[in-house]
């Protein structure tokens, strides 16, 4: 859950440094990230600020991306999460089968690939979650990690839009 949400993108420009990083570190788990988009403000709009958080994301070492992935929960762990809603640790299933059959694939990925799932998951069900694991299981490990980048930085945006909210913000920022 984001504590900086719909501040604006005038108000996050003007924020003082370490208030920004630390909205912007709710977003995307990565100090140096948080830090170097907050240097990089003012933004002119949403886009700019998304396409230099997706560049400060791609060019980031696989340690970091490491960092990264151990702040995501794993599917499923939190289900039906009003906190965590549309994040991958919020799927649930009614059927207790399929919540375990998503722990057991998430713990042979992350066996199979050393680091764990990640998944742009908002609006898919339990059961979509679980074949594109299964998919992305075949992978070869450069190709799942660069699969993981382009996943976070979909999250990354869809938080960054969120903290941000509409054009101008909300009144209480």
């Amino acid at each position: 859950m984001l504590l900086h949400q719909g501040i604006g993108l005038d108000a996050f420009n003007a924020m003082p440094m370490r208030r920004a990083v630390h909205a912007v570190f709710e977003c995307c788990y990565s100090v140096p990230l948080a830090a170097d988009l907050c240097r990089a403000r003012p933004f002119a709009d949403h886009e700019q600020l998304f396409e230099f958080a997706d560049d400060l994301l791609f060019g980031l070492s696989e340690e970091s991306i490491d960092s990264i992935l151990q702040a995501y929960p794993d599917v499923g762990r939190r289900p039906g999460s009003e906190k965590s809603q549309a994040e991958q640790c919020a799927i649930v299933d009614e059927r207790p089968e399929m919540m375990a059959d998503l722990a057991a694939a998430s713990a042979a990925y992350l066996d199979h690939f050393g680091f764990g799932f990640v998944m742009f998951v908002n609006g898919y069900r339990a059961d979509e979650v679980l074949s594109t694991m299964r998919d992305r299981m075949h992978h070869d490990r450069d190709t799942e990690r660069k699969i993981v980048r382009n996943e976070l930085a979909r999250i990354n945006r869809t938080r960054l839009a969120r903290m941000l909210g509409p054009e101008g913000g909300y009144d209480n920022w």
